[in-house]
């Protein structure tokens, strides 16, 4: 019983260290949302195509004050970016694989190298550096399953220092949010 407390508050203090890690990283920046902002962000993420005066009128604000907030809610960060989702069926890209990687050593070097070079491969979509049996998890999206295996031989086992790959594919998408669970 009392290892299992020791593992659970260094479990606890290892997640602490590793957020302050990632907003360092990523300069995330202390800002002050307040409840129109989330408004305005609930709004955007749902139609970030929608016009300023459609934005301020539903949020409650005048046109000039809602343009304001939501150019200091992207220099400031909080707007990363927008994008147009497409769908991947339509484009042939119909197989979705999770892949988990585990490196020979979890040193700094190594972490960056294999950070380097799957940033360069368009077919993975999103990669999380992983607490647990895996280093990595990537999801890769291809066209067929001949595509995954040239993807994974002539890319990803050809990258110096992996230890074990692990794929698992997805056979139906139940879900896939963008949105954030924003509580307004």
């Amino acid at each position: 019983m009392q290892f299992s407390c020791k593992k659970s508050i260094f479990i606890y203090i290892f997640a602490i260290i590793l957020i302050n890690l990632i907003e360092k990283e990523n300069n995330i920046s202390k800002f002050d949302i307040d409840a129109t902002d989330l408004k305005i962000l609930k709004k955007l993420q749902v139609k970030a195509r929608i016009s300023n005066i459609d934005l301020a009128a539903d949020v409650g604000i005048s046109p000039s004050a809602c343009l304001r907030r939501v150019r200091e809610l992207e220099s400031n960060g909080v707007i990363n970016k927008y994008v147009t989702i497409i769908n991947p069926l339509i484009l042939g890209l119909g197989v979705t694989v999770m892949i988990s990687v585990t490196l020979e050593q979890q040193v700094e070097k190594a972490l960056e190298s294999f950070e380097k070079a799957v940033r360069e491969w368009p077919e993975i979509m999103e990669t999380y550096l992983m607490t647990g049996d895996s280093d990595y998890l990537l999801r890769v999206v291809v066209s067929d399953l001949p595509a995954y295996e040239k993807f994974l031989m002539e890319r990803l086992t050809k990258l110096p220092g992996i230890s074990s790959i692990k794929s698992s594919f997805a056979l139906k998408e139940i879900l896939h949010r963008t949105a954030l669970p924003i509580k307004v």
